[in-house]
């Protein structure tokens, strides 16, 4: 008996362009890296490691005499550390706001933000439950407090209480769920509690029948899977919905191809902030990112690239 499966396969044609390199400036500060040698630090929201460590491995493969040393914490503190300028390079899930441009303007620097990916925003929740489709609204209605029982969700559900995980209190994950889904207003259920990580988010749910876990897609792919269609096999990932009702033919998983397409409903766009002055390398990490080697980074992970022609099509497989 034969099978019919559908995948939606992605490609991507990367666009090449050029960045100017000037020259080497003589430089008042204590500083020492190039563009391609030196060592620094550098922030990023934790949401991101998986595909910054891999950025890295080859930024550092193709410049051996550079040595650059992450520091994965939350996205206000890493934020915070560039406005003091601790650091000059910072991997966020959002922009400089106004009052940060106004304050580095004012002490004659020129800040730079840039967008490198798309990532889907993914809901997680343990294998025994199967449960996983779920309507924005309904994320909503969870998030808020409205709605704390599964059974509220899923009328006849045994779960019980609803408990949703995020990797950090201040991470990029809840400032989306409170800016893009609450309008502003706080997280205000009594069961939602913070991790200090994203492998612990799912290490929590896969221990956890009754919870949902919010993390970033760029977790969730199974590194045996080139094609980027599987996720961790651990845990099962919610196909959510736009409509009012989610059932198996409205609701979509964070792959590729849906967030390209709009299907998929959170998506959030990953940023470079750069305040390099010296454009040594923060600012040659920070560009190597958006050029065509590190956006074929970021397609093979399973995130979306900004740069890039992207090609949909639809394969039949077929399965004795």
């Amino acid at each position: 008996m034969k099978k019919n499966l559908f995948y939606t396969i992605v490609g991507l044609t990367l666009l090449f362009t050029t960045f100017s390199s000037c020259g080497e400036e003589k430089r008042k500060s204590s500083r020492t890296d190039t563009k391609s040698s030196g060592a620094i630090t550098f922030a990023s929201d934790e949401s991101f490691s998986p595909i910054i460590d891999e950025e890295l491995q080859v930024f550092e493969a193709l410049n051996p005499e550079a040595k650059l040393t992450p520091i994965y914490t939350n996205e206000l503190d890493a934020i915070n550390l560039l406005m003091t300028d601790s650091i000059q390079l910072v991997i966020a899930s959002r922009r400089f706001k106004q009052k940060e441009i106004d304050n580095l303007k004012a002490r004659k620097f020129l800040p730079v933000c840039f967008p490198i990916a798309y990532d889907g925003l993914s809901l997680i929740i343990n294998r025994e439950n199967t449960d996983s489709c779920i309507s924005v609204k309904d994320v909503k209605r969870i998030l808020s407090g409205e709605v704390k029982d599964w059974s509220e969700i899923v009328p006849g559900s045994k779960r019980g209480l609803i408990e949703v995980v995020f990797d950090n209190k201040q991470s990029s994950t809840v400032h989306y769920c409170v800016d893009s889904l609450l309008n502003g207003k706080p997280i205000n259920s009594p069961n939602i509690y913070a991790a200090n990580t994203s492998k612990e988010v799912i290490d929590h749910v896969e221990k956890t029948p009754n919870s949902i876990g919010v993390i970033g897609s760029n977790w969730l792919n199974d590194k045996r899977d080139t094609t980027n269609t599987t996720f961790k096999k651990n845990i099962t990932v919610m196909s959510l919905s736009k409509f009012d009702k989610a059932t198996p033919y409205n609701s979509w998983k964070p792959y590729q191809a849906y967030l390209l397409d709009g299907r998929y409903p959170l998506v959030r766009t990953i940023y470079v902030l750069l305040n390099d002055p010296y454009n040594g390398l923060p600012w040659s990490f920070g560009h190597f990112i958006e050029m065509p080697k590190g956006q074929l980074i970021i397609f093979k992970s399973g995130l979306l690239p900004v740069r890039g022609d992207i090609t949909i099509r639809q394969v039949n497989v077929s399965e004795e």
